[in-house]
């Protein structure tokens, strides 16, 4: 279930390169994932989806590792399990996922809040993360996470995302055009330049709970992007951009020649 698709690649008038992809991984890389600090992330929350889900989810399409590593020192495993060894290992996984899902189960009986609940069943849950870079930021993410020697669910997933990456075109932009992942549904050619921003926002936010392959509802988008703002939960404002000559520092992250949709609220830019 290893995936990574492009959802907007545009480069703006000073070449700066800005690509969002949706990335599909295990969740215990997610943590590894975040360490590159360039990046503008949002990820399904375990915290928002229901606990009858969640169990369905692990048990119909779990996590297994995809390299079993044999025990030496470092952080390399450079030679892995074979036969009945790597067997044996991959039957405990399970067993133990199992027991967490039994666990779940009579958590969710007891009246136990999701919030804790979904925790336990994290090893086994896969990750969907809508993730922004520039070139920049991709290009060090590749020349750490594609070498060989790079974790390997990690080396997986950058792998993915740099094939992805290649066979993409990227949209020549103009000053005002906007960088926006998630616009381009049937019915988007309808919204104004300002609610196309909200809706591609409140998009990214509903990685949380939503597949993008669902029911949308523009309006119910932008009145998310409303209330996410209005409560300083910023992070989906971080993935739209505008083309600009404009270099004031109100890129973020993102670099030069953008002015990233986050910048442009209240609170968020001061110059000098």
């Amino acid at each position: 279930m290893f995936n990574a698709k492009v959802l907007a690649d545009s480069t703006n008038l000073c070449g700066n390169r800005l690509i969002t992809m949706e990335m599909t991984y295990p969740r215990f890389i997610h943590a590894e994932h975040l360490r590159h600090r360039m990046f503008s992330f949002n990820v399904a929350s375990s915290r928002a989806i229901p606990v009858e889900k969640m169990i369905q989810q692990v048990e119909n399409n779990p996590v297994i590792p995809m390299h079993w590593g044999k025990a030496q020192k470092g952080m390399q495993a450079y030679e892995v399990l074979s036969g009945l060894g790597a067997n044996e290992c991959k039957d405990l996984w399970l067993t133990a996922r199992d027991y967490c899902l039994g666990a779940a189960e009579a958590m969710m009986i007891n009246g136990l809040h999701k919030q804790i609940i979904n925790r336990i069943l994290e090893p086994w849950m896969w990750c969907t993360v809508i993730c922004t870079g520039n070139q920049g930021a991709w290009n060090n993410f590749w020349a750490l996470r594609c070498h060989p020697e790079a974790e390997p669910h990690m080396q997986n997933i950058a792998e993915h995302t740099r094939e992805a990456a290649n066979a993409s075109e990227t949209d020549r932009l103009f000053e005002g055009d906007w960088h926006l992942p998630l616009i381009g549904f049937d019915g988007d050619e309808q919204l104004s330049a300002s609610d196309a921003v909200k809706v591609s926002a409140g998009r990214c936010a509903r990685v949380s709970y939503l597949t993008h392959d669902g029911v949308r509802n523009v309006q119910a988008d932008i009145d998310l992007c409303q209330r996410l703002v209005t409560s300083k939960h910023f992070s989906p404002t971080e993935h739209q951009a505008m083309c600009s000559e404009v270099f004031d520092g109100q890129g973020g992250n993102l670099g030069t020649g953008w002015v990233q949709f986050r910048k442009t609220l209240h609170g968020e830019h001061q110059n000098g």
